[in-house]
């Protein structure tokens, strides 16, 4: 679906809301009481819409990347968040009586139970839901705990603003409006019963098996997976997949991993993964041939449909995978554009995947630069951080302003990347990125 779809579909959902209240035809308030109830109204669409941008539909993050939706989705998750917070401040009219010149209570707002319970328990869980989501790195959580929890306590704020908007909104208690609501909600809670349930339930008529597992480098593992009786996924070289391994296709442990292998390879996924707790500590001892489940591909950290008179590939950590299946690909093409891959690390003993990069740099005449910010005595790379000034000095020269970057890895390093290239000159568009954290 092309970008500019989703972003007018998006606002019209928004604004929707408001245009049914205008129709109404209720008599005027108050401006602040109108924008209050605007800012409420609005606030709710966004909460509902939420639902949909992380529910992994690739027809909506196909064009965009589920990178950047997941990113518009946190950014408008505090959208909502201020305007929820302080829309009842914002009220003028009394409250608990009808007014004398108002017998149709058309002016007035209630405290009735239904809207005052549950209009305050939403004003109190959805700060506390928001903030956690945001810590939630640093409250040590497992993945599959907050996931549970951030589906669940989603769909019940969503459940208590709509009974808090149908009994105590003056424009919500409308069919018309009410209907709009309803229906939104419901799309919220099909799609949460789409990615916790129909997705895993089809994905056990295409099982995959493991059928490698190898040590690269310092708590980096790659993973292969093989489809059983299928014959695999479409994918392409850059994009990532939920896995999960030795664990029902039901079930929340699963997690997102960049695909490392190229399409042009064959049937096979490999993965580089990480030993960062949860799932993934237990990979050096998951057997060979045992059952996985593959949701994918997803991502836009693709090369097709983009230009570039050459390719600059920045990785730190295992944000090598990725770079991994692109640059295998550009070699099975025999693509003559010269490539560049900036790959940093801690120490010696983290560099994953030495053997590919040895033969990328002599069969596909890769530059390889190598970084590190621990580097022993001998070394002959470069001694630092993938910072400005290491990329001032590699992509300076006008004809680099038109080439395509490529980033993955730790967020300080790709915003330190992203905005040295566009110090340099290069245009936005010339720059690719994907992010699996992003506060």
């Amino acid at each position: 679906m092309p970008a500019f779809v989703l972003i007018l579909a998006y606002v019209v959902l928004a604004l929707a809301p408001l245009a049914l209240a205008a129709a109404s035809g209720r008599p005027p308030r108050p401006v602040m009481d109108e924008i209050a109830s605007a800012m409420a109204m609005v606030a709710f669409a966004i909460l509902l819409v939420e639902f949909v941008l992380s529910g992994r539909f690739r027809s909506i993050s196909g064009r965009v990347g589920l990178d950047v939706t997941m990113r518009f989705h946190q950014l408008f998750a505090r959208t909502a968040l201020a305007l929820a917070l302080l829309h009842p401040f914002l009220y003028t009219l009394p409250f608990a009586r009808p007014l004398p010149f108002d017998p149709t209570r058309q002016l007035t707002l209630t405290f009735a139970a239904e809207g005052l319970v549950t209009g305050v328990l939403a004003f109190v869980l959805l700060p506390a839901f928001v903030l956690l989501s945001i810590a939630r790195d640093r409250i040590g959580w497992r993945y599959e705990t907050w996931r549970l929890a951030h589906g669940l306590g989603a769909l019940v704020i969503a459940l208590l603003v709509l009974i808090h908007a149908r009994h105590a909104g003056r424009y919500s208690a409308d069919p018309l409006l009410s209907g709009l609501w309803a229906v939104l909600t419901a799309i919220a809670a099909l799609s949460l019963l789409h990615v916790y349930a129909v997705k895993p339930l089809l994905a056990l008529r295409r099982p995959w098996r493991v059928t490698g597992l190898r040590k690269l480098a310092e708590r980096t593992w790659e993973v292969v997976l093989s489809p059983s009786g299928h014959d695999g996924i479409a994918y392409k070289a850059g994009q990532f997949a939920w896995i999960r391994i030795g664990a029902p296709a039901v079930s929340l442990r699963e997690n997102p991993f960049s695909i490392a292998s190229a399409p042009g390879e064959g049937r096979d996924l490999r993965f580089v993964i990480k030993e960062l707790g949860d799932f993934t500590a237990t990979l050096s001892g998951i057997p060979l041939g045992t059952t996985a489940y593959v949701d994918g591909p997803h991502g836009n950290l693709v090369l097709e449909g983009r230009g570039g008179t050459g390719i600059a590939c920045i990785a730190g950590g295992v944000g090598i995978a990725p770079m991994l299946g692109l640059l295998r690909q550009l070699e099975l093409d025999a693509d003559p554009r010269p490539t560049v891959l900036v790959y940093g690390n801690r120490h010696a003993g983290q560099i994953a995947c030495a053997e590919d990069l040895a033969r990328l740099r002599r069969q596909h005449r890769t530059q390889v630069v190598q970084v590190l910010s621990e580097p022993p005595d001998d070394w002959q790379g470069e001694r630092g951080l993938v910072d400005a000034a290491l990329i001032a000095r590699l992509f300076a020269e006008p004809r680099h302003r038109d080439w395509l970057y490529v980033l993955c890895g730790p967020p300080a390093m790709m915003e330190t990347v992203e905005a040295a290239l566009l110090g340099l000159g290069v245009a936005p568009g010339r720059i690719i990125s994907e992010r699996f954290q992003h506060d």
